[in-house]
């Protein structure tokens, strides 16, 4: 009898990663290439001795109270704003347009395919521009590294994806989570460079995040994620050298390619985007090289890198 799964329509959408395609028309295997197609930090946050009953036993309530304590003290987390750790951010957007009724959601493009695809698939109509029931903000934004302020903040829904901002912190939003109708999303894959790990949050008002909440139900981050991400959390001077690494590893990026000839288009420490005269020229020669890079089905001269681990410098620079 045939699987049942093989008969579950996949719907392919446009993101980073997916070396595996990348491994099968250019060759090698995944050990050998060079992913730069992600916004992932290359120097991930060092993994900690695991006590074995992060293993064994289901999440306790005080590991997951110490996690939450450890998000509310870095991001400065405002008293009355509530927060909810989850298995990856990406599990909160599938989730969020459930917050209210289906109507228009506005999502300024270009930007993250994954919160419209959510939205859509919940009944709402997805719109550019104009007055709408709810609102996205990527901020900073994917690809283009845009900066949203609190006067973006128009709609009695409105979600501020901030998975990118801690290279940032100073420009977060994280002051607004109090606000009825504001959810604000917090990433542990991109800076910190775990994305393996699965561990995002969602803050904001307690009425929108208790109904969260009751829909991912009961031990949804598991024991070693409760454990690594209440860690990170806590050591700040990981995080001020990572982001001080971050940028200088960005301008060494940019020069890189501007001297063969792309021009800087946006994006963040973490990511950089480039005008290149052939986008797909440039991400064949970069593969036949064993280098994944990003390019867009929306835009034939976007090419976004991101930043090459400490031993990809030479390669990356050969290839360009």
């Amino acid at each position: 009898m045939p699987s049942l799964s093989n008969k579950i329509p996949q719907t392919q959408r446009d993101h980073g990663g997916g070396l595996d395609a990348g491994v099968t028309r250019y060759g090698g295997s995944r050990s050998d290439w060079i992913d730069l197609s992600t916004g992932i930090n290359p120097l991930p946050f060092p993994l900690p001795e695991m006590q074995p009953q992060a293993w064994t036993a289901l999440p306790d309530h005080n590991a997951h109270q110490s996690l939450i304590e450890s998000a509310r003290s870095f991001w400065q987390i405002p008293a009355q704003a509530a927060v909810l750790a989850a298995p990856g951010a990406s599990a909160l957007i599938a989730s969020l347009p459930a917050l209210a009724p289906p109507q228009t959601v506005q999502i300024t493009a270009p930007t993250y395919n994954e919160h419209a695809a959510g939205f859509r698939a919940h009944g709402w109509a997805v719109s550019d521009h104009g007055p709408a029931q709810a609102r996205v903000l990527v901020h900073p934004n994917n690809p283009d590294g845009r900066l949203w302020t609190a006067q973006d903040v128009t709609a009695p829904l409105t979600v501020i994806d901030e998975s990118f901002c801690d290279i940032c912190p100073d420009q977060s939003l994280i002051s607004l989570a109090e606000r009825p109708g504001v959810v604000v999303l917090k990433s542990f894959g991109k800076f910190w460079g775990l994305a393996g790990l699965r561990l995002g949050f969602a803050i904001g008002h307690p009425d929108l995040i208790s109904r969260l909440a009751t829909w991912q139900g009961p031990w949804a981050v598991s024991g070693p994620a409760l454990q690594i991400g209440a860690q990170a959390l806590q050591d700040h001077d990981w995080a001020a050298a990572t982001r001080s690494r971050l940028t200088r590893d960005a301008a060494r990026l940019d020069a890189l390619v501007l001297a063969r000839g792309g021009r800087l288009a946006g994006g963040t420490p973490l990511f950089r985007l480039y005008q290149v005269d052939d986008a797909a020229a440039w991400h064949d020669r970069l593969a036949r090289a064993h280098i994944l890079s990003r390019i867009f089905p929306y835009s034939k001269t976007y090419l976004r890198l991101g930043l090459p681990p400490s031993d990809g410098w030479d390669r990356v620079k050969a290839a360009l």
